[in-house]
């Protein structure tokens, strides 16, 4: 089933506004094409807002049988269903100062059990330079995965090199620019950790970040052809002399870690990045890669690395929209959602990931799994996921097998 006409039209001229300027909630992409209420949103003469917010509910089994008995020494799972993620969004601009936008990010930890501000700062557009200023609580920009707003992605979860080696956000500045007509985009962070010292998704004293990404063709263009290919860099200080590597099984209620290096002294890491995404309507192909040497010498100075390889097509013909101002991908948006009559947009992923945290005395363990699942998109704003996967562990001398059953429902505003 194609896009209708004037669906591909309406996707078309919202990819062609790609180089505007870019406001606080939107340092990571526009939200929703299609508005789910119309009571959320305040114009004054002094400031704007609008109220947005987004949940998802997470269910998990395990299947493990006697001949890979050994991944019940290495994990501890069982099967359980919870609230991954429940948030609220605010944001806004000042009428008087027309460069300046603001958003408050608030977002319940379903991990810590707790209320934690997220994304939360101001940006300053400065044209003059051709780009934007972010200052306050936001993604670090390594890796195109992880910068993505979470309910934007192909799979369900992000993979266990990515989790492992990168937070999920940080507290700085950060500067987001354009060149080259459009087909370079870029960001430089610097962030530190003097707000953030309790935070869960603090991992370094102080850290810098950067990314560059070449569009050769597509991009703002209305082609629904893309090619996005980039290299990024990452410099970070231990936490207080120490870092850990560690991630779940690319199952977030999982009740231990897959791979996990354990607490050891460490200096300083220095991380490089590779990615490649191409787009031809319906089909994205994509491929991340981390290498993360670390200075430890007492651990022999590890070099850990991982990342993952996927392809998704979306049946019902839609093009995956990309925000080449940020040089990210957005969430899907059916040509007819299924609150209209129509069947959503239904997409197929696979996905391979890997992840080494084996090196010299640092023996983290190593992970891969290979990930098929189905996306329904019913709406712009309702999303449900069916997901199977098949990990492989080597860790603590054994090698361990286990299939994973997995589904989320996701709501945003």
């Amino acid at each position: 089933m194609a896009v209708t006409d004037g669906a591909a039209a309406e996707e078309s001229e919202r990819a062609a506004q790609t180089y505007d300027t870019l406001e606080a909630a939107e340092a990571d992409g526009p939200g929703p094409r299609r508005q789910l209420v119309s009571w959320n949103e305040y114009e004054g003469p002094y400031f704007t807002a609008r109220l947005g917010g987004g949940f998802f509910l997470l269910t998990t089994t395990f299947l493990r049988t006697r001949r890979t008995c050994d991944s019940k020494e290495q994990m501890t799972l069982r099967p359980t269903g919870m609230v991954r993620d429940f948030r609220l969004l605010l944001k806004g601009k000042f009428p008087k100062l027309p460069r300046l936008s603001y958003t408050v990010g608030y977002m319940y930890d379903a991990a810590a059990k707790s209320w934690r501000f997220r994304q939360t700062g101001l940006m300053l557009d400065i044209p003059e330079f051709g780009g934007d200023l972010f200052v306050g609580r936001t993604k670090e920009g390594f890796s195109t995965n992880k910068a993505m707003v979470g309910y934007h992605g192909w799979v369900n979860e992000r993979s266990a090199a990515n989790d492992a080696f990168l937070p999920i956000l940080a507290d700085g500045v950060k500067w987001s620019g354009v060149g080259a007509s459009g087909k370079f985009v870029y960001n430089l962070g610097w962030f530190k950790d003097t707000r953030s010292e309790n935070e869960s998704f603090n991992r370094n004293d102080k850290q810098f970040a950067a990314r560059g990404v070449w569009l050769p063709l597509g991009g703002g263009q209305e082609s629904p052809r893309l090619l996005h290919l980039a290299l990024e860099y990452r410099y970070g200080e231990s936490d207080d002399g120490t870092f850990r590597f560690r991630s779940k099984p690319e199952s977030f209620p999982a009740q231990s870690y897959a791979i996990d290096t354990g607490i050891f002294a460490a200096k300083h890491q220095n991380m490089y990045g590779v990615e490649s995404y191409y787009r031809d309507g319906p089909w994205v192909f994509g491929m991340e890669y981390y290498f993360n040497k670390v200075s430890a010498p007492a651990s022999g100075d590890p070099l850990l690395h991982g990342g993952e390889v996927f392809a998704a097509w979306l049946l019902t013909g839609e093009t995956r929209p990309y925000y080449a101002r940020a040089a990210l991908f957005q969430a899907v948006s059916p040509a007819r959602t299924v609150f209209e009559g129509g069947p959503g947009a239904w997409e197929l992923v696979l996905r391979y990931s890997y992840a080494d945290l084996d090196e010299g005395s640092i023996r983290g363990g190593r992970f891969r799994r290979i990930t098929p699942m189905v996306n329904w998109h019913l709406s712009d704003n309702v999303r449900l996921e069916f997901v199977y996967g098949f990990g492989v562990l080597d860790r603590f001398g054994l090698q361990g097998n286990t299939q994973f059953f997995q589904t989320r429902l996701q709501l945003q505003m």
